[in-house]
C-alpha cells in the first residue's frame, strides 16, 4: 500500500510536469518576424520584406486579396513590440456612412478612407510580452474573417 507521503510526492511531480509543459509552449512576439511569417504562410502566400522605415513587413495574399502585417515600436528595424494588419482597396468608392457603420457595429478591424478616398481596414495587435502560437493563429483567423467581411459588406456591398 502506498503511503500518503508517496502520494503527495507523486502528485507534486505530476503537477510540475504539467506546469513545465504549459510554460514550454512557444511564444510569438513582434521581435520574431520569421515566426509571424511562418504563421502567415499557413493561411496563404506570404513573404518577409522591409517597409520604407527599414522595419519588417509581411506581405501576403489570401483569396486574391493583398494585405500587410506592419511591425511597430522597432529600434533600427529590430526588437519591435506590436504589429498592425492592414488592407486597402485602390480606386473603390465607399461612402463615409458605410465606413462609420462598420466601425459602429464591428469589433475587429478599424476602417477609414485614406487621402485618396480609398477604403482601408487595419487591426493592431500588441505583442510586447508575447502570446502563444495558438493565440496568434487565432488572431490571424480573426483578421481574415474581418478582411473578408469588410470586402463583402463595405467594398463590394
Amino acid at each position: 500500500m502506498i503511503n500518503r507521503r508517496r502520494l503527495a510526492v507523486i502528485a507534486v511531480i505530476l503537477c510540475v510536469s504539467f506546469i513545465s509543459e504549459v510554460y514550454a509552449e512557444e511564444i510569438i512576439t513582434a521581435r520574431t518576424p520569421d515566426d509571424i511569417l511562418n504563421i502567415a504562410k499557413g493561411f496563404g502566400y506570404a513573404k518577409l520584406e522591409k517597409d520604407s522605415q527599414g522595419d519588417p513587413k509581411v506581405s501576403g495574399r489570401i483569396e486574391g486579396t493583398a494585405y500587410g502585417v506592419y511591425f511597430y515600436g522597432c529600434t533600427n528595424g529590430e526588437n519591435c513590440n506590436d504589429v498592425q494588419f492592414a488592407v486597402g482597396w485602390s480606386g473603390v468608392k465607399v461612402s463615409m456612412d458605410r465606413i462609420n457603420e462598420w466601425n459602429r457595429t464591428k469589433r475587429y478591424g478599424k476602417a477609414y478612407l485614406d487621402k485618396e478616398g480609398d477604403p482601408i481596414l487595419e487591426m493592431v495587435v500588441n505583442l510586447d510580452h508575447g502570446v502563444t502560437v495558438k493565440n496568434f493563429e487565432d488572431t490571424f483567423d480573426w483578421w481574415i474573417k474581418a478582411m473578408k467581411q469588410f470586402k463583402e459588406e463595405v467594398v463590394d456591398g
